[in-house]
């Protein structure tokens, strides 16, 4: 195991030339192995003003907290940097943003100053590829604060493996819920423009997110939002409605891509003594955007 340490979060802008080189197809052959490098920041101190904008695109309120999505958007830079070296084994065009969970151990306050370790993990088959995960911890000294994990699928041509030796089972489609008493229901506008914002707080400039133009060079016939803001924007609703407790669990899935500008329903049910089942569907229609849980732990 390699470690590399940083004194600080490292500029997107430092990386660029790197980040270029790795959207370029690589071949087809499936990765065996995922680097086991270790990327860490000893001491990092949250960016006030940063942490304000993102409260505020996402809907969080400023209550002293570190909303439980936000170690996530952090860590991302430290992702970019680790896939854009030679030896990782995929190309950042085309990857696929599957799933996400962000595990919140106890209360954390914006003033604290902690450490940020990422490192990859989790090398599997897919039907449609091979999946991997990134898995974020942030302690403050030997205390484990918050726990990441995102999972991402390359997609490659179908394996001529059996496929009960490679391929992940189709997930079941996920209905629509009808509206229950005591659960949220709130339709949400989002903006044209919700892409270009969030880039500029979470440093995701992924072109898919950011214009019409850009989006349809990869085959998207509109911008899209990020799956992390989305996430997001129904955790903080979320929170606002009903008392999160200090220890919890936030799993989603991310389903059908939302297409900028677009209206999308918030839909929950009502919380139990373990958790609270939400999902963002489309507001006129069926499809699942976003499906998720919160588990209180």
């Amino acid at each position: 195991m390699s470690k590399k340490q940083f004194d600080q979060l490292p500029k997107m802008h430092t990386t660029y030339a790197n980040v270029i080189k790795s959207l370029l197809p690589s071949n087809d052959k499936k990765a065996t192995t995922l680097p086991d490098d270790v990327y860490v920041v000893d001491k990092l101190a949250i960016d006030q003003a940063n942490l304000q904008e993102y409260r505020k695109i996402c809907g969080f309120v400023d209550d002293g907290r570190v909303p439980a999505t936000y170690f996530a958007v952090l860590s991302q830079t430290l992702q970019m940097n680790m896939m854009a070296k030679p030896n990782f084994p995929f190309a950042m065009l085309g990857l696929v943003h599957l799933e996400n969970s962000v595990t919140v151990h106890r209360t954390i306050f914006d003033t604290q100053t902690v450490s940020m370790s990422v490192r990859l993990d989790n090398l599997r088959g897919h039907d449609k590829g091979q999946q991997f995960d990134f898995i974020t911890s942030v302690s403050v000294g030997d205390e484990l604060i918050w726990e990441g994990v995102s999972t991402y699928l390359c997609r490659q041509k179908k394996s001529k493996q059996p496929k009960e030796q490679s391929a992940t089972p189709r997930p079941i489609a996920t209905p629509k819920p009808e509206p229950m008493v005591g659960g949220v229901h709130e339709v949400l506008s989002i903006a044209e423009d919700i892409g270009r914002r969030y880039a500029f707080v979470s440093g995701d400039f992924n072109l898919i997110h950011l214009h019409p133009l850009s989006a349809r060079a990869f085959g998207f016939p509109k911008a899209i939002a990020h799956g992390m803001w989305s996430k997001a924007k129904a955790l903080a609703i979320l929170a606002k409605t009903y008392e999160l407790p200090d220890s919890y669990r936030v799993d989603v899935t991310f389903k059908q891509p939302i297409f900028l500008p677009s209206q999308v329903e918030l839909i929950s049910d009502a919380p139990c003594q373990i958790g609270i089942e939400f999902g963002i569907y489309q507001a006129d229609g069926e499809k699942p955007h976003l499906v998720g849980s919160i588990a209180y732990l």
